[in-house]
């Protein structure tokens, strides 16, 4: 069954506190209950001595025969509202009864004179505590010490030990309520600081995004602080990110819309058949630059809400093969070899098939846009030591090395050579291989001119 908490953390530090505090208090009582028992019996002993010693001293030996006589004092030491029982039994050396109770057991071991010996036994069937006590009688020729032995009930002595354990179980509750209380009120002082951080908190407006002011508050709480003030400025700084996403996306979608209403009115106006179809054609590329612009923010947009999603390992040769299929229109339309070099065959690496696929998709859509026709675009899969690299080159106008940071950015466009383009597939790219722990790297080829751009995944984690 599992175990229920308060909410509260006042109340969860005062459980936290009082537990190992009540566990304490009851092995103290236990402990109590123990020298409880060990004072009883230590001063019940006492008292059984104390009452032997007083009969030993009233043992004579006249006139060849021993004399005993029990004196009230000797008794009057048990008194008490208890009403215990007394027994008592005086023996010669050799073992004769001279007064007393028969039913009293003698002692279990020999005793030297001026010796005691404690020990319990059931005298009527009820235990008792025996002290037995030897005492040496002057004029008595070979024979031993007369053994005198007193013995009680236990009432006294249990009342005794109660009495002890519940004056202690009273203090020991009185600690702890006392505790309690303190604990209580030290809790609701340190925690006041945090209180005033809630309050602070509380009191801000809607879409406020400065930092909290840590002000006095304790060690313990300033790390609570300062990762709220962290996470208010990685928020603040995404806010801003995805406000200028939302304006330039405006910007570039009103575009298309400005060109295709411009483009109507010509076609609308114009009473040439000709014109009409020049408008027309313009507006399906209008439309169809439209629509790309569109599946790029849409595919933008999905690569981030799916980073965090669960990995599993993709075949990264099938993937590539099934997008270079798809493109294989465009590369003819512009009559580019589009080819693929495969230097190894496991090609595995961990990511969801839709993100890899709008990964290649992108590098090979942005070098067959950029690469002039007749031109060449090669995609290679090599291992670099445990690292694999997927790689796409183009023979196009490539970037310098001073844009090369920027072309990463979203809506950023060089225009090298005026090609239609949104700006947004090196930034989508990027997006991807940041979910994947993949690296994105640009590179000009070895030979001619052109750019390389290479994606290093790194190796399949092993479970």
């Amino acid at each position: 069954m599992r175990l229920s908490f308060p909410r509260s953390l006042r109340a969860r530090l005062l459980l936290w506190l009082l537990v190992p505090l009540g566990a304490l208090a009851t092995l103290n009582l236990w402990f109590a209950r123990q020298d409880a028992g060990r004072t009883a019996t230590v001063v019940q002993d006492r008292l059984l001595l104390g009452s032997a010693r007083i009969i030993a001293q009233q043992i004579q030996y006249e006139d060849g025969v021993l004399e005993v006589a029990i004196p009230p004092a000797a008794l009057e030491l048990f008194q008490s509202a208890d009403q215990d029982r007394v027994y008592y039994r005086i023996a010669s050396a050799g073992g004769v009864l001279l007064s007393g109770y028969a039913e009293l057991p003698p002692p279990p071991s020999t005793l030297r004179p001026e010796e005691s010996l404690y020990f319990s036994a059931q005298v009527r069937d009820q235990p008792v505590r025996v002290v037995a006590y030897a005492q040496p009688v002057f004029g008595t020729p070979g024979e031993g010490p007369v053994v005198i032995e007193v013995a009680q009930t236990f009432r006294a002595h249990d009342r005794m030990v109660q009495d002890i354990w519940t004056t202690s179980l009273r203090q020991e509750s009185w600690m702890l309520a006392l505790a309690t209380l303190i604990v209580g009120l030290s809790l609701r002082r340190g925690l006041k600081e945090l209180v005033q951080l809630q309050r602070k908190v509380q009191e801000r407006t809607p879409g406020s995004l400065e930092p909290l002011d840590p002000g006095p508050m304790p060690q313990e709480i300033q790390p609570l602080v300062e990762a709220i003030n962290g996470y208010v400025k990685r928020l603040d700084d995404q806010m801003a990110v995805r406000s200028r996403f939302i304006a330039n996306s405006a910007h570039q979608l009103r575009t298309p819309f400005t060109v295709l209403q411009t483009q109507v009115n010509f076609g609308l106006r114009s009473p040439e058949p000709a014109h009409k179809d020049e408008a027309l054609r313009a507006i399906f590329q209008e439309v169809r630059h439209g629509s790309r612009l569109v599946n790029q923010l849409l595919s933008l947009s999905t690569a981030e809400a799916r980073a965090h999603q669960t990995m599993v390992p993709q075949d990264l040769v099938a993937l590539v093969q099934g997008v270079l299929e798809e493109q294989a229109a465009l590369a003819q339309s512009k009559n580019i070899d589009l080819g693929l070099e495969l230097q190894t065959r496991h090609a595995e690496v961990l990511g969801s098939s839709f993100m890899l696929h709008e990964l290649i998709s992108n590098l090979v859509d942005n070098a067959l846009r950029y690469t002039p026709a007749d031109g060449v675009v090669t995609l290679k899969l090599v291992h670099a030591g445990d690292t694999l690299l997927l790689q796409v080159e183009d023979n196009g106008p490539g970037i310098p090395v001073a844009d090369r940071a920027r072309v990463f950015e979203r809506f950023c466009r060089l225009q090298q050579d005026g090609a239609a383009g949104s700006g947004l597939g090196l930034a989508i790219v990027q997006e991807i291989a940041s979910a994947l722990d993949a690296e994105v790297r640009l590179s000009a080829p070895e030979t001619g001119t052109g750019l390389v751009v290479t994606v290093a995944f790194p190796p399949p984690r092993v479970e």
